[in-house]
């Protein structure tokens, strides 16, 4: 194994028992199963379920810690209650992720966890994530970042250890599809995961649908767009993403990137 990987284990041991925030993404299963092996059972992995995660993800959480023995807790949380966030203003994240980790760090407590942890990389500092200085005030950890791996290292360590998310899809919440401003709204998420997860069906890999409003714009990686060379695809891409409430569906020939909602804002 590699020396980042001991490196890791050495660090969540120092911190002696540890609550995980487990979404099931490529960063957080390598890091609870990095906090199993370097501390059993004083570790545990928290995941929350909420609107603003799709389903087949937190099924995914489950079914991983089952197979590996990890325990696992599940919190419910309504984001969409939390003041401020529903109103999808430039901060919205970084309201979010303050009532969402003050959960964390309260449950932590009520089991004898002294540290919460959660997976940023060294990459994630190179994009704009206002949640990150929720993270800072609350004392959370971030040991993937502090042992100094960046995302292609988490996946090549991932894929040594044979977890099933080394080449996992980017994943990221669904209030990130949305353009900042305009507010997020319970039937606007479902209709977002609906779309996303008929595409995941039909094969696509890296993908976003992009909500602004009436139009839905797709973000899908390089494998997506070639695909969508063909009439019979498009055309039922275009059907079906219609026929979950949008009026228009475009093609960003632009692709797939991370953060491209960040600092967009809906015109007035």
């Amino acid at each position: 194994m590699s020396s980042g990987y001991a490196r890791l284990l050495e660090l969540l041991r120092e911190l002696g028992s540890v609550a995980a925030a487990f979404s099931g993404g490529v960063d957080s299963t390598l890091l609870v199963r990095a906090a199993q092996e370097a501390l059993g059972e004083k570790a545990a992995a928290v995941t929350v379920r909420s609107c603003f995660v799709p389903a087949r993800e937190i099924q995914a959480a489950e079914d991983f810690c089952r197979a590996e023995g990890i325990r696992h807790i599940l919190l419910d949380a309504d984001t969409l209650a939390i003041p401020g966030v529903g109103d999808n203003p430039p901060e919205r994240c970084y309201l979010c992720k303050t009532a969402i980790f003050t959960k964390i760090t309260e449950t932590a407590r009520g089991l004898g966890l002294q540290w919460v942890a959660e997976g940023s990389n060294v990459d994630d500092l190179g994009d704009y994530r206002p949640g990150m200085r929720a993270i800072r005030e609350l004392g959370v950890r971030s040991p993937l970042l502090e042992a100094g791996f960046t995302k292609a290292e988490i996946r090549a360590i991932s894929k040594e250890l044979g977890l099933p998310t080394w080449d996992k899809p980017a994943m990221a919440c669904l209030a990130t599809r949305f353009v900042t401003g305009r507010p997020i709204t319970p039937s606007g998420l479902a209709r977002v995961e609906q779309a996303e997860e008929w595409l995941a069906g039909q094969g696509f890999r890296q993908l976003r649908v992009r909500d602004h409003g009436d139009l839905a714009r797709l973000e899908l990686d390089e494998a997506g767009l070639t695909r969508l060379e063909d009439p019979t695809l498009r055309a039922a891409v275009h059907e079906a993403l219609r026929g979950f409430g949008y009026r228009w569906v475009t093609l960003d020939l632009g692709g797939y990137r991370m953060g491209s909602m960040n600092r967009v804002s809906e015109p007035m």
